[in-house]
């Protein structure tokens, strides 16, 4: 069973939750976010807290109870519990705190640049590559080494900086390319000399 799933979320000052069935929407000083979850579960808003339930029970089903863990729909729903509740947690702090992911690009002549909203990559090819910003993503660019994706859905955070650092991962023998700060890039051995 899902333990995660059974904590209640708590709304902080300053951000509103209004939930219809299984339709969630969040608003704070961020910005907004909704998104509708599987009908397996039940939300509940009650003051600050949002639950998350599953509906179904050995009594509605005229099964056992051993029987009724033994469903599709018993597992399902309580597969989806501790991830709705997990999506809904996530919401509600991007709305309120925001997301942010860091790279950083090591190799000679990697460098970053702001052109206007979007991001302005050199990776050692022989053109630029220009990232245009999705709608509610912010970039910065500290240092021409570093770039820092700021928003508030934690998906699209997490989206975003993966599609940056697909344009030149990190390769194992010096480690040139793009890469999350504090990721660790297993190195390999070059030739050995005879």
């Amino acid at each position: 069973m899902s333990r995660i799933g059974k904590h209640p979320v708590q709304i902080p000052a300053g951000v509103t939750a209004t939930v219809e069935g299984n339709h969630v929407h969040v608003e704070g000083p961020k910005g907004e976010l909704e998104r509708t979850f599987s009908p397996l579960i039940v939300i509940e808003h009650d003051g600050e807290l949002i639950t998350v339930k599953v509906p179904r029970t050995p009594e509605t089903e005229g099964l056992s109870h051993e029987d009724f863990k033994q469903t599709k729909s018993y597992k399902a729903a309580n597969a989806m519990q501790g991830l709705t509740r997990t999506l809904i947690a996530n919401m509600v702090e991007g709305v309120s705190k925001g997301f942010t992911k860091r790279l950083e690009l090591t190799g000679v002549g990697y460098r970053a640049s702001l052109k206007g909203k979007d991001l302005d990559l050199s990776l050692g090819y022989s053109h630029p590559i220009l990232y245009v910003c999705p709608e509610n993503i912010s970039f910065e660019v500290p240092d021409n080494t570093h770039i820092v994706v700021n928003g508030i859905s934690k998906e699209q955070v997490g989206q975003v900086a993966a599609e940056i650092r697909a344009k030149r991962p990190p390769e194992p023998y010096k480690g040139k390319g793009v890469h999350y700060v504090g990721e660790h890039i297993r190195r390999k051995l070059g030739k050995a000399a005879k």
